[in-house]
């Protein structure tokens, strides 16, 4: 294999290890529970808490041997198949460079919280809190870390380069 099909995995480890340190930082530095900074007229807090759950706190009341299964077993399968995904011969049709690129950045952000999951007792360090303006009825966005945004920013990515690449080629199957 050549050793180009690996290079996506150089943004997964960035994301993993920017992810990891900064977390590590506000455990060390920021008591749990507490905001430690508040930037830009209250737009912006560095804060520390936990998630035991997934997006918004779902699944926070499911049963440990649950969680267990669905926030590790269930994520590190689908990690593992990410992968294969990005290093495949056959999904060079399927995907394009970039797009592998996305979807190491999943694997990258994914990865981080699955570190939290499995080595901080089931529960992930959040840290970043934003101002939602009421919208959704928020005031403010649920709590999120560096893993979350790689993957939101990579999915939102992968998505809008998956709809760009069917209309290039209905483009030119029209012509």
């Amino acid at each position: 294999m050549r050793a180009g099909r690996y290079l996506p995995f150089i943004l997964s480890a960035a994301v993993i290890a920017a992810d990891q340190i900064s977390k590590g930082i506000v455990v060390h530095f920021i008591p749990e529970g507490s905001i430690a900074q508040r930037f830009f007229n209250d737009f912006l807090w560095i804060c520390h808490v936990r998630n035991d759950a997934v997006a918004f706190s779902l699944g926070s009341d499911l049963s440990s041997a649950l969680k267990l299964v669905l926030f590790i077993v269930l994520p590190l399968l689908l990690m593992v198949l990410l992968s294969a995904m990005i290093i495949s011969r056959r999904m060079d049709r399927e995907f394009s460079y970039f797009q592998k690129w996305c979807l190491a950045g999943i694997v990258g952000g994914g990865t981080g919280n699955l570190i939290d999951r499995i080595f901080r007792s089931m529960r992930v360090v959040d840290w970043i809190s934003t101002n939602n303006y009421g919208w959704f009825g928020m005031e403010r966005f649920p709590t999120y870390n560096i893993a979350d945004a790689a993957v939101v920013i990579s999915v939102i990515l992968l998505i809008i380069s998956i709809i760009a690449s069917e209309r290039r080629s209905s483009d030119e199957q029209k012509d």
